[in-house]
């Protein structure tokens, strides 16, 4: 059995993400979800802390991304937070997915929906193999 994993589902973010040059200013409803994992001993389950990863940090870091610097690419969005939840330490891999609700298309499209995966390997960061 793989680590175990802890899960922030549908972080809803407004940002003007977007290839269009209206999508840069008209703000946009995306949804995040972020799978973190991570091998959790018996004193997280003890109501420690210190030995679990701590959600409230992961949601700052989606955060901080999806509310900051304006990006073209749903794939580009979800690979920075990829990277930054990773390169803050304390988990083995995590899964993102980044919605766009509504995108701009011709017809209806409840949203646009990308998802990546990454895993720490032993000097940095890599794409998972599964």
């Amino acid at each position: 059995m793989g680590p175990d994993c802890i899960r922030l589902s549908k972080m809803v973010f407004t940002a003007c993400h977007g290839v269009h040059p209206h999508e840069k200013v008209v703000p946009a409803r995306f949804e995040v979800d972020a799978e973190v994992r991570k091998a959790l001993d018996t004193k997280a389950i003890n109501d420690d802390i210190e030995n679990t990863l701590d959600y409230g940090a992961v949601y700052e870091t989606v955060r901080a991304v999806m509310e900051g610097e304006s990006r073209n690419l749903i794939e580009t969005l979800a690979g920075a937070i990829c990277e930054k939840v990773l390169g803050g330490g304390g988990c083995e891999s995590v899964v993102v997915r980044v919605r766009k609700m509504n995108p701009p298309l011709p017809g209806a499209v409840e949203c646009a929906e990308v998802e990546l995966r990454r895993e720490r390997d032993g000097d940095g960061i890599s794409r998972s193999r599964k």
